[in-house]
């Protein structure tokens, strides 16, 4: 079914809205949201009280079927992506001259940073080699007016257009959303892309992307090119990061693109069509994973994402800690935009339609919900399955089991395989060895998305930064 906007005249006003009247995070529960939380949180108390095994029990089988239907979708979509590829492809022929003749469309890059000084200039020589018309570009560097650090590297620097300092006014929230929502408010581009501060996109993407547009229905409102990174040998860390990149990027991404579904975007390297970010909105200054609410909102309003195959390359964190941070960020963020979109359930199911709702509530509630369980249900059926230990078995009747067996060796064992598979379509068969240590980077997902689910009660708007080092 298609999806259908927000209507706004029937919009609650105890539900915050974004200047521009869209749905966002200022707050993490709605009203009705807290009241169903703390009627749960008492019916499950009452009900422990009354009768604790079948509470688990009951519990136990609704997780385990949930479980078993997200892993199911991410198979299908990794299956797509397999057999009918969708990406889309644009020739070196191509890029020679401008879509439809005439002139190159007009492009805005903005790049958001703060205490961004050491990646600074390495940033800068890599965006001189985007091969676009530089009188059809414009670079804006957004840059926190009190960052002196990265401002003072901007200046020493005496950019030429088309690169452009845009100073971003020291306001709460000190978000990377806040600084691109100033960036759009004036200029005359068709084209907007955001790319981070250490980035290195290929030369030709831009061009790629406005071929990409010209060819691509009038609903595409967002080209997603895919990111991969360039120090995937600094330790095994960044390796593991790398296959998970090649994984989502290479396989994931596009199966969503097979099936016409809502795609959250990545943080970087979304081309948009101007007129339209603008028209939803922009991005969300309070959801701290604004590329994956902004991918919700645009598909809620009936415009479409598609997947270019081009890539920009980024810097992998390389060190536990802040890998843990990043990646708790990023859970938090999906926990928000699941929160805000279900804010009006019944809205969300007329906007979407039955099989999109599907698809929103298994890869947006299925992914941060299947990182929170993992390690518990792994635990279960492992101590389960070698142990026996008394009552235990209880909770696994056979059909149980089956599902629970299925997600850990046969789930698990397809998505280590086809990791392998993703690498060696993007180039990188030397790290089919990495593969077999997702189960354990898998698991260290865990700690970040606990860690995010925790935050969330506490710092809901936090921006856990990630530090970036100059490349050599």
């Amino acid at each position: 079914m298609s999806s259908k906007p927000y209507d706004l005249t029937t919009h609650n006003p105890d539900m915050p809205l974004s200047p521009r009247g869209f749905p966002q995070a200022t707050l993490t529960l709605c009203p009705w949201q807290k009241l169903a939380l703390i009627g749960a949180v008492i019916l499950l108390i009452l009900w422990g009280i009354w009768d604790l095994y079948h509470e688990l029990f009951v519990i136990n089988v609704i997780l385990t079927v949930f479980y078993l239907a997200t892993t199911f979708y991410r198979i299908l979509t990794i299956d797509l992506a397999l057999r009918k590829p969708r990406e889309i492809q644009v020739s070196l022929s191509d890029i020679r001259k401008p879509p439809n003749g005439g002139l190159w469309p007009k492009y805005m890059v903005i790049l958001p940073m703060y205490h961004e000084g050491e990646v600074l200039p390495g940033l800068i020589e890599g965006l001189k080699k985007l091969d676009y018309p530089k009188d059809r570009l414009e670079i804006r560097l957004l840059i926190e007016e009190d960052d002196e650090e990265t401002m003072a590297v901007a200046k020493s620097l005496r950019l030429q257009p088309p690169f452009v300092i845009t100073p971003i006014p020291k306001s709460e929230p000190r978000t990377k959303p806040k600084a691109c929502n100033v960036a759009i408010e004036d200029g005359d581009a068709d084209y907007l892309v955001i790319y981070d501060a250490e980035d290195q996109p290929e030369p030709d993407q831009l061009k790629k992307a406005a071929h990409a547009f010209a060819v691509c229905p009038d609903n595409v409102a967002c080209i997603q090119a895919k990111l991969a990174y360039y120090n995937w040998n600094w330790n095994l860390l960044t390796s593991c990061f790398t296959v998970e990149y090649a994984t989502w990027f290479g396989l994931c991404l596009p199966g969503l693109d097979c099936l016409q579904a809502p795609i959250p975007l990545g943080g970087t390297s979304n081309h948009f069509k101007m007129k339209v970010l603008r028209e939803v909105g922009g991005w969300d200054e309070f959801n701290v994973t604004e590329d994956c609410d902004l991918g919700l909102r645009l598909f809620a309003a009936g415009w479409r994402t598609r997947i270019l195959d081009s890539k920009t390359y980024e810097q992998a964190c390389g060190k536990l800690p802040a890998w843990i941070k990043q990646r708790s960020r990023w859970v938090k963020g999906y926990i928000q935009t699941y929160l805000v979109h279900t804010r009006d359930f019944i809205g969300l199911h007329r906007r979407l339609g039955l099989w999109n709702s599907i698809q929103f509530h298994l890869l947006i509630g299925g992914t941060f919900l299947s990182q929170l369980i993992n390690p518990f249900y792994w635990l279960m059926t492992m101590m389960w399955l070698f142990f026996r230990p008394v009552g235990l078995d209880t909770f696994f009747p056979a059909p149980v089991f089956v599902m629970g067996a299925f997600c850990l060796f046969a789930g698990n064992f397809f998505f280590v395989f086809t990791s392998t598979i993703a690498c060696i379509r993007q180039g990188l068969g030397h790290l089919s060895k990495t593969c077999l240590f997702l189960p354990i980077y898998w698991l260290m997902m865990s700690l970040g998305a606990w860690k995010g689910f925790l935050q969330l009660f506490t710092k809901p708007h936090h921006w856990e930064k990630t530090k970036h080092f100059a490349h050599h």
